[in-house]
Parts: C-alpha cells; sequence; structure tokens
C-alpha cells in the first residue's frame, strides 16, 4: 500500500478522548435527548446506550424517532464557546508537520466546530480541507456517501488512503470499502448491529483491515510497514 492521503477523524482522535471538549459534547448531546424524550439525563443515557447501535449517530437515531431540528441539535451540542473546553495539545502541530503526506479531517460534527477545533489547536493551515456532517445530507460516517465525499474533494481513493478515527464503527465503514484503517485509542465504542442501514448488505469478505494504536503519535512506527 503506498499512502498518498491521510484522512482524519477530528474529535477524541486528534486531542484524547479525556479532554472536557468531549465530556461538554456528549452533557449537550445528553441535554437534547432528554429534551426530546421529555425525560431525566439517566434515562436519556438508558435510550441511547439502548439505541445507538442500529444508528450511526445520535442524531440518526433522533431523526428516526421523528427529530427534525437539525440546525438547532448541531448549534445547542456545539456552542460558540465549545473551544473553551479544548485544553491545547503541545506537540501535535510539530507531530502533523513531520508526517510529510497530505491531509484532511472527515468528521459527523458540522464544519464550524472543526473549523473552532482545528484552530484552538493551530493546525487548522495543515488540512487540505474539512468534510463535515452536512456533506453527507447529515448521514456521516459509517455511511460510504460520507467517506467518497471526504475523497472526492481531495482527489483521492480508498486504495492510497488511511483513514484514522477512535470509533470502530467508523473504522468498519471505512473498511467495508475495502481501506486500511487506524483504530486510535483504548476506548472505541460498540460496533453496529446487524440491522443498522450504514452497514446493511455490506460484504466483509472484501473488507480492509484495520490496525490498532494508543494514539496518533505511533503512527510514523508503522507507516513504512503499509
Amino acid at each position: 500500500m503506498h499512502i498518498k492521503h491521510l484522512l482524519f477523524d477530528l474529535d477524541d482522535t486528534l486531542y484524547p478522548s479525556s479532554s472536557n471538549m468531549n465530556a461538554g459534547i456528549n452533557r449537550r448531546m445528553m441535554e437534547c435527548v432528554a429534551d426530546f424524550f421529555n425525560c431525566s439525563i439517566e434515562e436519556a443515557k438508558e435510550l441511547k446506550k439502548k439505541n445507538i447501535i442500529h444508528h450511526s449517530t445520535t442524531l440518526e437515531w433522533m431523526r428516526s424517532e421523528g427529530f427534525t431540528d437539525i440546525e438547532g441539535f448541531l448549534a445547542k451540542v456545539h456552542p460558540e464557546n465549545e473551544a473553551d473546553e479544548l485544553p491545547e495539545q503541545p506537540g501535535l502541530r510539530e507531530f502533523l508537520l513531520s508526517l510529510n503526506i497530505p491531509k484532511s479531517i472527515l468528521t459527523n460534527a458540522p464544519h464550524e466546530h472543526a473549523d473552532r477545533v482545528l484552530k484552538k489547536l493551530g493546525i487548522a493551515d495543515l488540512f487540505e480541507c474539512v468534510t463535515d456532517i452536512r456533506d453527507g445530507n447529515f448521514y456521516g460516517k459509517p455511511y460510504e456517501n460520507a467517506y467518497r465525499a471526504a475523497l472526492k474533494k481531495v482527489g483521492a481513493d480508498v486504495e492510497n488512503t488511511l483513514f484514522l478515527d477512535d470509533l470502530q464503527k467508523y473504522t468498519d465503514g471505512w473498511n467495508a470499502l475495502g481501506g486500511t484503517a487506524i483504530l486510535i485509542g483504548p476506548t472505541n465504542g460498540l460496533p453496529l448491529a446487524d440491522d443498522a442501514k450504514a452497514m446493511t448488505n455490506k460484504d466483509r469478505s472484501t473488507w480492509g483491515k484495520t490496525i490498532r494504536l494508543p494514539s496518533i503519535y505511533q503512527l510514523p512506527e508503522i507507516l513504512g510497514d503499509l
């Protein structure tokens, strides 16, 4: 495999999942779920735990239940001051610069969230572009159209692109296209159920492979072997 492009997830991949940013996003998301289902936060967490394995995102799950205020949801979950919760990541810029391969971002968050995070981390100029949830008509990873939209923006292909994400269901989506993925971190969530629309009718005999790494900083150790 000759890697010509690196396609990065954003949240919990470029920075650790233990950051306050992750906690803030999850808290506001559960508030949206609780408001929609008219239940407590604890009940909202249980509902999500039960249903999320059938859906690509919390937003997709809520839409399947009749939720329609997509932009309101995104604005609530990603307020303008959200980057205040994200600590600086010393050494991240220098590390990314050391990877002499073109890079872009694929996120299930809105573009404005990506802009805030990349600006706070001081790395916005290191990525060719961002593909967000709107680019896939609000059906993001692991739907095939999300990955294809990201590849189209940079003129790359699955065979020569390495995808990095912290959630298995999203690396599974990339594998289903025949691509090689890097699964980042120790906590990777549950794979999607077999009945999930994003992954139905996928022939596993044609899947690519996934390599697990503790963080993106171990990437140089395996690049030469791909």
